[in-house]
């Protein structure tokens, strides 16, 4: 399949998350010696994306708990439970954008209120992007952005640890999370 560049975004416009090309990935140290990655497929959103200033544009997301995946079904069911994520009370992660601004190597910082485990903070996403638009062979139009950022578990009450028999602790506190989202353009 190809694609054709399109006519770059200018003015605001909305966006869809596409699901099935998006997911969101977090990193975090495990035993103090090697990181775990997982991901969450279950992404969805809207972009109002203002090509000629970046800067009025704002991003809502939310993401399902239940398509957590690490590669082990046994972690996944644990975090998935109320030591981590606690899914069944709490099936969504959420984001709402509050201001965006430009950095002065090109790329935005989107920032807003994160709430995961029913827990609300401010984060800030580093965000690469917009890509140029493109079309694809059915006609719609398409941008991404890969959007990263760090947060502290306990803040978002993901407080369950166990310490080792060497010292340290089992799960590492800094989460690293990264976005990688593409968007089709509304009708």
């Amino acid at each position: 399949m190809s694609t054709t560049p399109a006519t770059p975004a200018t003015g605001a416009s909305t966006w869809n998350i596409d699901p099935v090309h998006s997911m969101a990935e977090f990193r975090v140290r495990h035993m103090m010696i090697s990181n775990v990655r997982g991901r969450f497929t279950g992404v969805s959103g809207k972009l109002a994306y203002d090509g000629g200033d970046p800067t009025k544009s704002s991003v809502e997301a939310s993401i399902e708990v239940s398509t957590l995946d690490t590669r082990d079904p046994q972690r996944d069911t644990h975090l998935k439970s109320p030591d981590f994520f606690d899914a069944e009370k709490f099936p969504t992660l959420t984001f709402h954008s509050s201001h965006v601004t430009r950095k002065g190597d090109g790329n935005i910082i989107v920032a807003g209120p994160l709430t995961i485990h029913g827990i609300t903070r401010e984060v800030e996403f580093e965000v690469e992007g917009p890509t140029p638009a493109v079309k694809d062979p059915w006609g719609n139009t398409r941008i991404g952005v890969s959007a990263s950022t760090k947060i502290d578990r306990r803040e978002f009450g993901l407080t369950f640890n166990a310490a080792l028999e060497t010292g340290g602790v089992m799960v590492g506190d800094e989460v690293s999370i990264t976005l990688e989202l593409e968007f089709v353009q509304a009708a």
